[in-house]
């Protein structure tokens, strides 16, 4: 394939940076992962690190690709809910309030109970979406919408909201506080009597005898009004397009505007379709000029503590994502790769430490780096800082 240099590849693995692991002799799941690719490349390009997330802000994937595709979500961030709405193209109203709602497990839903798995053991989205719709029957009081998703990942909208008490609670991402108690986030949600009830229902729902799932409680948070981008072809002048299994990232695409390329068999997890987003990128490449291919795998892993799982998943973006790409266009494009954030085992959610990345092409002045890694690309004293100057840089860079 004949790929204009003015091409660029942007290959994110969600969570991927993390700290040195006892488990892997004292190294990062990137160091001790083999990634022949990404190394080269680091050999061969420019590397350094990239602060994602602004000051003041939660270190949230939707804070941090929003960063990554070059808009300041100091400026342009709503919350998660109506980044995942535009996935799902929902029309909202101007004070209507979205927000996240995750199928969660939870020793019990009381003051006294513990968040025991935010995703309730990845539950299989025909299950999720069964208990989903009969909670929307059930439980959804006058003026609330449920809107089901995948896997845990589902949609409530309260109508004209805005002004409301559920505009302003502040529960946690349910991510975060693993084994930690929810008493504070229940507190929260007593603050909106509506929001309560809602979830007092669905508690109840899924107590019953004909759920066979690990999910017994639901998690609404991340709300906030919809979400507007600036057109993404008119602010860098890229036709492009956004390939992940996650709404939030086909939110943010839809709402600048870029082709989002659905491929089925991708989860999120570590068996995911690889190739088909790799076979998507490439055709997409044959007319337009940026994609950004993003692998949830390294973040879910992290949330899970598992090292190695997250090891495996560094291996298989570089063998099958950054492997087939990097061969198929050759020096023809120019690669950026990066994660949105790290997700250390040993806390087993984000932080906002900066990132590592790598930018390549032929004929950049190589840096004198001896691999891909978060120590090596703080050697380098390159830091691009606020990150949503790090896409644009590099679109100077590769032209």
């Amino acid at each position: 394939m004949s790929v204009p240099t003015s091409k660029l590849v942007f290959l994110i693995a969600d969570g991927m940076g993390d700290e040195p692991v006892a488990a892997l002799g004292g190294k990062t799941p990137m160091e001790a992962a083999p990634t022949p690719h990404m190394d080269r490349l680091a050999r061969e390009g420019m590397l350094g690190l990239c602060r994602t997330v602004p000051d003041g802000m939660a270190p949230g994937s939707d804070v941090a690709n929003m960063s990554l595709l070059g808009f300041d979500p100091a400026v342009h961030h709503t919350g998660r809910g109506p980044i995942e709405a535009a996935a799902m193209g929902l029309a909202l109203d101007p004070d209507d309030v979205v927000f996240r709602l995750n199928t969660v497990a939870v020793s019990e839903f009381a003051d006294t109970g513990l968040m025991r798995d935010y995703s309730a053991g990845h539950i299989a989205t025909d299950v999720s979406r069964a208990l989903v719709e009969r909670i929307g029957r059930e439980c959804c009081p006058d003026g609330y919408e449920l809107h089901p998703g995948i896997q845990y990942r589902h949609l409530l909208v309260a109508k004209g909201a805005a002004g409301r008490e559920e505009a302003r609670v502040a529960v946690r991402p349910p991510h975060d506080i693993t084994d930690q108690g929810i008493a504070p986030d229940l507190a929260e949600l007593r603050r909106a009597p509506a929001l309560w009830d809602f979830a007092a229902c669905a508690a109840k729902v899924l107590a019953g005898p004909d759920n066979a799932s690990k999910a017994n409680a639901v998690w609404p948070w991340g709300q906030g009004r919809a979400l507007t981008l600036p057109d993404f072809t008119a602010t860098f002048g890229l036709r492009g397009a956004v390939v992940s299994a996650v709404d939030l990232v086909k939110g943010l695409g839809r709402a600048a505007g870029m082709a989002v390329l659905d491929v089925p068999g991708a989860t999120g997890l570590l068996e995911t379709n690889y190739e088909g987003k790799v076979a998507a990128a490439l055709e997409f490449l044959k007319d337009g000029d940026f994609v950004f291919v993003h692998v949830e795998a390294p973040d879910e892993c992290g949330h899970g503590g598992d090292a190695a799982g997250k090891t495996e998943a560094v291996a298989r973006f570089d063998a099958r994502v950054v492997g087939p790409m990097l061969e198929a266009l050759g020096g023809e494009a120019a690669f950026l790769i990066a994660c949105d954030h790290p997700t250390p085992i040993a806390i087993r959610t984000h932080t906002a430490d900066p990132v590592p990345f790598l930018f390549w092409k032929r004929g950049v002045t190589p840096c004198g780096a001896a691999a891909f890694s978060e120590r090596e690309a703080g050697k380098t004293g390159l830091v691009v800082a606020p990150g949503h100057r790090l896409l644009p840089e590099a679109a100077a860079w590769s032209r």
